[in-house]
């Protein structure tokens, strides 16, 4: 049955004009929203990177303003024009222009395009979907891409960058889960420990890495999802075994890549790209359908770092692009 949305409601919007550049939570009505076929009750959202990014002005993830924020959402139809999707259905979206094209998940009710609109599957409440959110279908998806190119837990270990982030833990907690053994590189050893709960089987502090300068050094890891890029990627793509996989899925150490084509053709590395938020559908349902299931993160308690309210989404993103990030942080609205 059909459901009506109140005359207004809040939510956290992005505004750039001759104010400046802020995020503020304002109340607004459903017309002030992108349009589509599917209005939904929000639940919870989650905050990304990119999330940071978007909310302070220091990366041009936003194409237009005002614009509402969050690249995640997950919450209950209560209005549909889809055959496919009904009021009372729990569903979900990561990434597919929320947040850059179009109003995101930062609302307590949002309208959009049933075709990037996902069933929250079986096994998965909308604070789980969120815990995961846009950083661990990432994660998954690296593992999915690799597993694709031949990628086996008895080639050997698998190096996470960036490991204590929302990519990096979650992708810990799904390799191990998966059978792979799992070393985890992060600048922040007190939290080794943590690190380790989540099934790291060895923790290396980048402070102490020397990757040496030659196009090929000693063959440490068998793969790696990359959270970092920069020199970080750059020095991976030297270590890695004959035929493994590079997951390059992150950029918040730099953008610029120095290598060789030595790893590549000497020792048949591939380095694959991850482009979570263009993932295409069938791809993504699969995604979603192994993160309910036999990929779902063990330890998503220990992942959830809080749950917090549209109001202190602000505070959080300074925090988060100063390299502050632990696990993951759920927005309840």
């Amino acid at each position: 049955m059909q459901q009506s949305v109140p005359d207004t409601f809040r939510a956290y919007r992005v505004r750039n004009d001759d104010d400046g550049y802020r995020g503020v939570v304002e109340t607004v009505g459903l017309d002030d929203l992108s349009p589509g076929d599917v209005t939904i009750r929000v639940a919870c959202s989650g905050i990304n990177y990119k999330d940071a990014l978007a909310g302070t002005g220091k990366g041009k993830i936003m194409r237009s303003y005002p614009m509402v924020g969050g690249i995640d959402v997950a919450g209950t139809v209560i209005s549909s024009e889809s055959e496919r999707l009904a009021p009372g259905d729990e569903v979900l979206v990561t990434g597919a222009g929320l947040s850059e094209t179009r109003d995101g998940g930062y609302a307590e009710y949002l309208r959009l395009d049933s075709a990037w609109v996902s069933p929250l599957p079986p096994g998965l409440s909308a604070l789980e979907a969120m815990t995961i959110g846009t950083a661990g279908f990432t994660a998954a998806l690296s593992l999915f891409r690799m597993e694709q190119n031949g990628q086996r837990p008895d080639q050997g270990p698998i190096v996470v960058t960036g490991a204590t982030g929302g990519v990096g833990s979650i992708a810990i907690d799904i390799l191990a889960n998966a059978g792979y053994e799992v070393h985890a590189i992060t600048g922040k050893e007190e939290h080794f420990g943590w690190l380790a709960a989540l099934g790291a089987g060895e923790c290396i502090s980048r402070h102490e890495l020397e990757w040496g300068k030659r196009p090929l050094e000693s063959a440490r890891w068998a793969g790696c999802i990359d959270s970092v890029g920069g020199a970080m990627l750059s020095g991976i793509c030297a270590a890695i075994k004959p035929w493994g996989n590079i997951a390059a899925c992150g950029l918040a150490g730099g953008i610029a890549l120095q290598t060789t084509v030595m790893p590549f053709i000497i020792r048949g590395v591939s380095l694959l790209g991850i482009d979570s938020p263009q993932c295409p559908y069938p791809i993504r349902e699969k995604i979603w359908s192994k993160l309910a299931a036999e990929w779902k993160p063990r330890n998503l308690e220990a992942i959830r770092n809080r749950v917090v309210g549209l109001d202190d989404l602000n505070d959080i993103f300074g925090g988060m692009l100063e390299g502050q990030s632990l696990g993951r942080i759920v927005v309840e609205l």
